[in-house]
């Protein structure tokens, strides 16, 4: 591509300046806004993270720093991230939702100077993380202004640092730039917003996507609009609450939108840009969604965090019936895909081989891990001197016309919900639990609805429901498993392998056998039981099965409480499905709810 940000911007920029040049052109306009009512204008927002740049300034924050950010998504999470910058340092952002070991396994990996938290929310941290206590208050805003002027950051200090998931059992912390978040966030390849635009932000802040909603919706002048996060959000009506809020733009997990799409097109209705990404896109939720009354732009986004969150984009305007994938697209402006053998040698289009990213989103490596740093970052041999690509690890083909398939990846490496989890990162996790002696984790199903089964060789008396416990403890709540299975021994190949093929074929067996079924006894447990079966991919549904322990997820009850209304005429809410994930107990709330309907 010839196109570079130097096209945008007359010249590179860092954040902190992309920021200010916003803030002066648009300040009296909306800059952000959470549901508690409060909303800040750009001018605002200019002041009050140059207020708390001088803040951490005085605690001795220098620049290169690590800051984490461990507070609730509101206007202050905004301003915290902005205040970090200008100060000169680097943000790591900890999403609350995450269990408290695995909160402080980031800010530990960090080591970062200090963490900002908001009133009430050190408490939530260990002591050994040294925290800044920190709420935004607007008369101090306008009294504490900058002693001088605050630091200039260079296009190559650190901007942030992002984790992803690694087979060490030890997360990777990404070290992303400032050139490379104003690379992506001024993109002229992705959708250009204005200052007309609500843009939605209910990304998880330490996941890649937020780039999005935060960085290109500064940029452009528009407002962002702190939502509750997706899980939160489908327990209501998504497609009510982005018309109350007014949303324009969204991005959504593709996990989301795949099942959103499935059961009920029309949520998008409202949007002017509709993105997607993080894992594979249906044609048929793509199909949906354009013959719905949606009218706006459709585009797949694929990028690893590595790559600045989104190397390549693909406008949806049609999908074939016969269609079996969508394209992920062709390469954004300044980057460079180069489709590679095992050699690193070019291989013809329409040959399999695996993608390789160089250009202006490559980041600067993993956080003080030279050696696997090594091992991904390679110097690129069809680039200028220095310049260096990101081995992803993802299969794809190249079409004629430059667009890429996407095909699978070439390691263990799986997408759940749309994060990246490295299944023996989990099996570490779970080793270090007392009463477990031995584990394997392995996929199960396709696509988004891939979900991880752990076998386990327990110590002593420890049960099942245990293990689980201390997983949904330590671990983020997409690692953990969606099924843990008692097996006397994690059973080895002739060569010495672990022999995965052998486990699969227990689980098999195990639901052909099992002791412990009932068949459904009543019409609403034999429709819910069809239901299941469809929703979960699997067959013997025992009316004593929970939806959650046979792999269901949030997704996948907002589905199915849209199906069960729509097919029975019933008014049962996510959280009567939530509140009754045992068949059993579901058929009865469907048929109080068929009650409830006939007596009004």
């Amino acid at each position: 591509m010839n196109t570079d940000d130097r096209t945008v911007l007359g010249a590179p920029l860092t954040l902190t300046e992309l920021f200010t040049r916003s803030a002066a052109a648009h300040g009296d306009s909306p800059a952000v806004s959470d549901d508690s009512g409060r909303r800040l204008t750009y001018a605002e927002l200019d002041r009050a993270s140059a207020e708390l740049a001088q803040r951490l300034i005085d605690e001795g924050v220098r620049r290169e720093d690590r800051v984490g950010i461990h507070r609730e998504r509101d206007v202050d999470l905004v301003i915290s991230i902005l205040g970090v910058l200008r100060a000169g340092a680097a943000y790591v952002a900890v999403d609350l939702r995450y269990p408290k070991a695995r909160r402080e396994l980031m800010l530990r990996a960090a080591d970062g100077r200090l963490t900002l938290v908001g009133p009430g929310e050190r408490e939530q941290l260990g002591d050994q993380v040294r925290t800044m206590v920190w709420q935004y208050d607007a008369a101090r805003a306008l009294a504490d202004a900058p002693k001088a002027g605050l630091p200039e950051p260079v296009l190559h200090d650190a901007a942030c640092v992002l984790f992803t998931s690694g087979s060490t059992g030890t997360p990777k912390g990404v070290v992303v730039e400032h050139h490379n978040l104003v690379h992506f966030a001024v993109n002229p390849l992705l959708p250009q917003l204005s200052p007309a635009d609500r843009v939605a932000q209910i990304a998880n802040i330490s996941f890649d996507t937020f780039h999005w909603e935060l960085w290109s919706s500064l940029w452009a002048g528009a407002e962002i609009v702190m939502m509750p996060s997706v899980p939160d959000l489908v327990k209501g009506d998504p497609g009510r609450e982005l018309r109350r809020r007014r949303i324009t733009a969204l991005l959504s997990p593709t996990m989301a939108f795949n099942h959103i799409a499935a059961e009920d097109a029309d949520v998008f209705s409202s949007l002017r840009v509709l993105q997607t990404g993080g894992d594979v896109v249906r044609p048929a939720a793509c199909r949906d969604v354009l013959a719905s009354k949606f009218s706006g732009r459709l585009v797949n986004l694929y990028g690893p965090t590595e790559g600045t969150t989104a190397a390549t984009a693909f406008t949806i305007t049609d999908v074939a019936p016969d269609a079996t994938s969508v394209p992920i697209g062709a390469g954004l402006a300044g980057v460079r895909l180069h489709v590679l053998d095992a050699g690193l040698r070019p291989v013809p289009k329409g040959t399999p081989g695996e993608l390789h990213i160089g250009g202006d989103g490559v980041t600067r490596g993993y956080l003080r891990d030279p050696a696997r740093t090594a091992e991904r970052f390679l110097p690129d041999p069809f680039g200028t001197p220095g310049s260096v690509m990101y081995a992803t690890g993802d299969l794809v083909s190249e079409r004629p016309d430059g667009v890429l398939d996407y095909l699978g990846r070439n390691d263990d490496q799986v997408k759940i919900r749309g994060y990246r989890v490295e299944p023996r990162e989990v099996e570490r996790s779970l080793l270090a639990c007392s009463g477990v002696l031995d584990v394997a984790v392995l996929p199960q199903g396709e696509g988004q609805d891939k979900r991880l089964v752990a076998f386990v060789v327990p110590q002593g008396r420890t049960t099942m429901p245990e293990v689980r416990a201390y997983a949904e403890a330590t671990i983020p709540d997409y690692q953990v498993p969606s099924e843990f299975v008692q097996v006397p021994e994690i059973q080895s190949t002739p060569h010495g392998k672990r022999d995965t093929a052998a486990l699969l074929q227990l689980l098999g067996d195990r639901d052909r056998r099992r002791s412990d079924y009932v068949a459904p006894r009543t019409d609403s447990e034999r429709y819910l039981t069809t239901v299941w079966e469809e929703l979960l991919g699997t067959e013997r549904i025992s009316v004593n099965d929970d939806f959650f322990e046979l792999g269901g997820n949030s997704m996948l009850a907002f589905r199915m409480s849209r199906r069960i209304n729509r097919d029975q005429a019933a008014g049962l809410g996510l959280e009567d499905v939530l509140g009754n994930t045992v068949l059993s107990d579901m058929a009865l709330a469907l048929d109080a709810s068929r009650s409830k309907g006939e007596d009004a």
